[in-house]
């Protein structure tokens, strides 16, 4: 693993120039992913990104005003897609809690240039909207789910609902036609670990593939502290007791996952590694906050307003530009400094997850 210096050196030697009007960043990467939050709000408080002693009752949402409209969203995707966005994934917050969401998928799947439109939600209601999602157009469906027994799952998501309910949500998907459908299993040493295996057991066999996450510094409000980590080295191990694994290649540059394969052909299971193994090197993603902030790293300390721009008449050459100008002054590798040991100022503070998206 080179450091922050090595990765800066190599990033801009292969540097290359925009294809048509696509942009890279000063560190020479591309746009080619945008997280699209569609919400800020969610059924659920995770304790690794909205735990509920920190956003409770009174949390001061934004306004529905302040949202974008769809149409909204869609100018602004039309702009990304120009500059070389291929893949959209709808976030939130809890995306399916958005009304009419199976509209807007409509109207970005028929943008030129998006290749791949994904989602990820909590799954709790995905049984209801799974059929309209697919025939809207989208591909890909990302499913969390921290514990398949009902006392650990609500100590991972607060309390609410229960594992049942989002397998009958992946079910759903797998009856609309979904064939790429993912799991996230966020791993906190504390509460879950007992879970990985039954788990992996569950998918396995299946077309699903489930993906263990680190758990992250993200935000301030989840209280992250190192030694509830569990890397994804430890992980491989404890997996490897159970069953023979190997590595499989990526399928393409920026893919935030490392893949596993069981030695039997059974299936796949991915690895992210962000506390352990920062993947800043190949980042391509964007953000676009509910309320119309463009963010260019997961663990910003603040966006740039496009909504604004938006709502006072600017054309759509001047929205182009404008987040030309922002991607191509992009330096972000927060996660690569960390990993190097330099951390922010005390002072500053992360956005929220449930704000832009995972």
């Amino acid at each position: 693993m080179c450091n922050g210096d090595d990765m800066q050196t190599e990033l801009e030697n292969r540097a290359t120039a925009p294809e048509g009007d696509h942009v890279t960043d000063r560190l020479g990467r591309p746009m080619r992913d945008l997280r699209l939050s569609v919400i800020d709000r969610c059924n659920f408080r995770c304790t690794y990104c909205m735990p509920a002693e920190e956003v409770g009752p009174n949390f001061p949402w934004l306004g529905m005003s302040e949202w974008l409209s769809f149409e909204e969203m869609l100018r602004l995707v039309r702009q990304f897609a120009r500059l070389g966005v291929e893949k959209i994934r709808l976030t939130g917050g809890e995306p399916l809690l958005r009304a009419h969401l199976p509209e807007l998928v409509k109207g970005l799947r028929a943008i030129p240039g998006i290749k791949d439109l994904a989602m990820t939600t909590n799954g709790i209601l995905l049984s209801l909207y799974a059929a309209d999602l697919k025939e809207a157009g989208l591909d890909r469906v990302t499913v969390s789910l921290d514990a398949l027994d009902e006392t650990v799952f609500r100590t991972m998501n607060g309390g609410f609902d229960a594992p049942a309910k989002v397998l009958e949500g992946i079910e759903a998907a797998q009856a609309a036609g979904f064939k790429d459908i993912k799991i996230n299993t966020v791993v906190r040493r504390d509460i879950n670990m007992g879970e990985l295996v039954p788990i992996l057991t569950k998918f396995r066999g299946s077309d699903v593939v489930v993906r263990f996450i680190e758990y992250m510094d993200v935000g301030n409000v989840n209280h992250w502290e190192s030694d509830q980590v569990v890397s994804s080295a430890e992980l491989i191990d404890l997996i490897s007791n159970q069953w023979e694994i190997e590595p499989v290649a990526k399928n393409y540059s920026g893919e935030v996952a490392d893949r596993y394969r069981y030695a039997d052909g059974s299936g796949e299971i991915g690895f992210v590694s962000s506390i352990s193994q920062p993947f800043c090197r190949p980042c391509n993603r964007s953000r676009l906050s509910v309320d119309g902030k463009l963010f260019t790293c997961l663990f910003a300390t603040e966006g740039t307003d496009l909504r604004e721009p938006v709502r006072s008449g600017e054309s759509d050459e001047e929205l182009h530009d404008r987040i030309a100008a922002i991607w191509t002054q992009r330096t972000d590798q927060y996660s690569q400094l960390r990993w190097g040991g330099k951390k922010k100022k005390d002072g500053d503070k992360k956005i929220e997850m449930f704000y832009i998206g995972g």
